[in-house]
């Protein structure tokens, strides 16, 4: 167990459970989640009661498996709406999305990660990994990239500590020098894009939504596929996208959100 879960006490070691039950996105069972925990078995099963006790978790007895329970969704649902750009954004990505007729993703950073906080999807959809609640990387996603290169120093290296580098593609940006040079243009242009380093054949162009003090709030993308689009029709969509950013920044002045991290 990390020093840094000893620090975070009762309610971080509860935290970390709530976490693993989720990353099944099933139901699981007991066994498979004491296989994959730093907790003794005792005391992994104490704090499953104590979750499913406090309506945080919920115990299917037909299957002996547990899923997050209906505080958890309520808790979510207040966070969408009081912690995520979301509900201000939602205009500015249906107007993109009929504009385009391609999938709209709207991201925030979570511990260095891309969280995907909401998606318009195409008038034609594209099968691809970035969905609404999931978390991605951020060194090889478009939102990723252009929420990154807009950090301020301390917090980009931080960053890319979290980072695994991890080729999925041949074009995937695979040491933190890569990536640093590709931040470099991001800054420069203003947008980032996705040369299929996530996903074979899914191509994307994205812009950081920043606050009037340079705070990274978010990015928001256009994101297609190869087979019918191409990363030079994306380029000539920059433009309108970054414009979309600036004016859900503009909009998310008068909200409190918390810091990235």
């Amino acid at each position: 167990m990390t020093d840094d879960l000893k620090g975070d006490g009762t309610v971080g070691k509860a935290l970390t459970v709530l976490d693993q039950v989720a990353a099944f996105g099933r139901p699981v069972r007991f066994s498979e989640l004491l296989a994959g925990s730093s907790f003794p078995k005792a005391t992994l099963y104490r704090f499953l009661q104590t979750l499913t006790h406090q309506g945080m978790l919920d115990y299917i007895p037909e299957s002996a498996s547990y899923s997050p329970g209906i505080r958890l969704v309520r808790l979510a649902h207040a966070a969408w709406s009081q912690s995520s750009l979301a509900p201000i954004a939602q205009p500015w990505m249906e107007r993109l999305s009929a504009e385009t007729q391609e999938s709209i993703h709207l991201a925030q950073l979570d511990g260095g990660q891309v969280l995907y906080v909401d998606k318009r999807t195409a008038t034609r959809p594209v099968d691809m990994f970035a969905q609404a609640g999931k978390v991605g990387p951020a060194y090889c996603t478009g939102v990723g990239k252009a929420m990154l290169a807009f950090l301020p120093q301390s917090a980009l290296e931080s960053a890319l500590t979290r980072q695994s580098f991890y080729a999925h593609t041949p074009t995937t940006l695979t040491t933190p020098a890569a990536l640093l040079a590709e931040l470099e243009t991001i800054r420069s242009t203003g947008y980032a894009l996705d040369r299929e380093e996530h996903e074979p054949g899914i191509i994307c162009c994205a812009a950081p939504i920043l606050a009037r003090s340079g705070r990274v709030l978010g990015a928001i993308s256009v994101t297609t596929s190869t087979a019918r689009s191409s990363l030079a029709e994306l380029i000539e969509r920059a433009p309108r996208i970054c414009a979309v950013a600036r004016e859900i920044g503009a909009a998310a002045e008068a909200w409190r959100f918390p810091e990235t991290r």
